[in-house]
């Protein structure tokens, strides 16, 4: 589907700073979209007859008048009169007569949306009338704020650009909503608003209550408290601010955001939206005890790793037979390779792991433990990515197996050579291809049938940990390449 930027490129000539604002208004809209209980709409003109719809939001708060999608669609001027006249008379336009819509009466109203002194675009209100609401102090509070909001986008006081709004985790018109008058005095307070200055520790109603001076009070830190307040004052002045969140002296963390109510350009005091987040923050706080923990267990278990690779090559010191010492040698290099990945997941935040930085760190590992005779480069190529740990493990393993097998398998004594780890990453796939130079395959080889250790590993962990697909063949002019491809999607 188009975005609201395809949209206005295709149909009209509106500057990019125009379009901006229009990102901002929807940005902002679902907020006029609650207070208001209807659907929004923006049209854009597209000639002097048609206009296009761009974007569409849908109340949370009443049943939508849209259910079906309208971006993208056209109207005729004749179909929504009141769109051309508002642009045209740069004022709301209300719909006297409901209109209906697939068996659903709908009340619209036209709201022009001005920026720099033009309109670029007309809100369309549209109001499902078919549910019949019992007017109510929060529903006439919520419609008197919307309509001052509403009178704001057509002045072109609302949204403003600085500060940045960030309203995907502002509080929205749900988790509470306090209307102040131009003093900074409570002329309304939600249920929910009043819950969350109970848990702040305010037990009386908030009505005639002055918000800044109560909230200050409330506040356990001094910065966090005086930070607040102004907040507050700064919205009756006629400034905007982004969200800000604090901790009353009882411990509920709240989320604040106050914006300036200034229809027409007269001061009609400020919106104040507020959401307890308590229970999400002790969450958070515990999510972050557990990943702490994951990170030292990882911690720890590399430390174990290298105390048992060091046992190992105490015991290869002690050992006379060079295909015990061999086998030892290796070993040590598979348990390296793990304690590699886990010292790497106890550092990560997430659980995840950069392959590319944990390749370059196995590689020299691999060369250590090579063949004294054999000179022999390996070199990375291309970009493995970010996987989960879950993944990194075993793959660590294969590609450690794989260019260990090249090292020392490909090339005779005292041959020098070259094996290329190339990686190669889709949206779904990572293919990774281990190429040597070396003196190729033997005749008959069959890597089913293959009985080294390697490559048994390699099999299982390809098979069975991975779910991906491996296989040796030739590389031209001469030498091996061993072909790796690995699922990254829908792994469980």
């Amino acid at each position: 589907m188009s975005t609201l930027s395809d949209l206005v490129a295709e149909h009209t000539n509106l500057p990019g700073a125009a379009v901006d604002h229009l990102q901002l208004v929807v940005a902002e809209w679902q907020l006029l979209s609650d207070l208001s209980f209807a659907d929004f709409l923006l049209w854009v003109p597209v000639d002097a007859e048609r206009f296009v719809c761009v974007a569409q939001a849908r109340p949370t708060t009443a049943p939508t008048a849209h259910p079906d999608d309208v971006v993208s669609s056209f109207i005729e001027r004749a179909e929504h009169p009141q769109l051309r006249r508002a642009a045209a008379e740069r004022r709301i336009c209300r719909e006297e007569d409901p209109r209906w819509y697939l068996g659903v009466p709908v009340r619209r109203e036209a709201i022009p949306v001005t920026f720099r002194g033009d309109v670029i675009a007309v809100l369309s209100r549209e109001t499902n009338l078919a549910v019949p609401r019992v007017p109510s102090g929060l529903e006439i509070a919520y419609l008197g704020i919307a309509g001052d909001l509403c009178q704001m986008v057509a002045d072109g006081a609302f949204p403003t650009p600085e500060p940045s709004p960030d309203v995907h985790t502002s509080p929205r018109v749900g988790d509470g909503l306090i209307r102040l008058d131009t003093a900074g005095a409570v002329v309304f307070a939600s249920p929910n608003a009043l819950s969350a200055y109970h848990r702040m520790g305010h037990a009386a109603d908030l009505v005639g209550t002055r918000l800044a001076p109560l909230t200050r009070s409330l506040i356990a830190d001094p910065f966090d408290a005086t930070e607040i307040a102004q907040r507050i004052l700064l919205a009756l002045d006629g400034k905007p601010s982004m969200r800000a969140e604090a901790e009353s002296r009882r411990g509920a963390a709240v989320l604040f955001r106050a914006l300036p109510l200034r229809p027409g350009g007269k001061a009609a005091g400020a919106l104040v939206l507020c959401r307890d987040v308590t229970e999400v923050r002790r969450r958070d706080r515990a999510l972050m005890s557990k990943d702490a923990t994951i990170r030292e267990i990882h911690h720890r278990v590399k430390n174990n790793l290298q105390t048992v690779a060091a046992l190992l090559r105490l015991q290869s010191r002690r050992t006379s037979s060079p295909e015990a010492k061999e086998a030892l040698a290796e070993s040590v290099r598979r348990v390296a390779a793990i304690a590699l990945v886990h010292e790497t997941l106890s550092t990560s935040v997430d659980e995840r792991v950069d392959l590319d930085a944990l390749v370059d760190k196995v590689i020299p590992v691999v060369g250590d433990v090579a063949v004294a005779e054999t000179h022999v480069k390996v070199r990375k190529t291309g970009q493995f990515g970010v996987v989960q740990a879950e993944v990194a493990t075993p793959l660590v393993m294969v590609l450690t197996e794989l260019v260990q097998n090249a090292v020392e398998h490909a090339y005779p004594t005292g041959r020098s050579g070259e094996v290329v780890v190339s990686a190669d990453r889709s949206a779904r796939w990572l293919d990774v291809v281990v190429s040597d130079d070396g003196r190729g395959l033997p005749r008959g080889f069959s890597l089913e049938r293959a009985n080294g250790l390697g490559l048994q590993i390699v099999r299982t962990l390809v098979e069975s940990e991975l779910r991906g697909s491996l296989s040796l063949r030739t590389h031209e002019p001469h030498g091996t390449e061993a072909v790796l491809r690995v699922p990254l999607s829908h792994r469980r």
